[in-house]
């Protein structure tokens, strides 16, 4: 089941304005957000159940979101609460 995660800036943040993909931002922050994901549904004394698959960039993290979008409008009516 995937569930993928969108980094996002907002536009002109004075910390991380100039960052427009993934590469842009610093690998130790990467990896933090990474470690982040893996740990945070962890239940103590049960196995792991969340891996990440891969990093990746702005030009696929917008056609996941496009999906996702797609997804969306595919529901019934009744299932989208306002």
């Amino acid at each position: 089941e995937a569930d993928d995660k969108i980094i996002a800036v907002l536009e002109n943040d004075l910390v991380w304005g100039a960052a427009a993909d993934l590469a842009d931002l610093p690998p130790i922050l990467v990896e933090r957000l990474r470690h982040y994901f893996l740990t945070y549904k962890l239940i103590p004394g049960e196995a792991p159940v969340i891996a990440v698959q891969a990093s990746y960039g702005r030009d696929h993290a917008g056609t996941v979101v496009e999906a996702a979008l797609a997804d969306y409008r595919r529901l019934p009516r009744d299932a989208v609460t306002p």
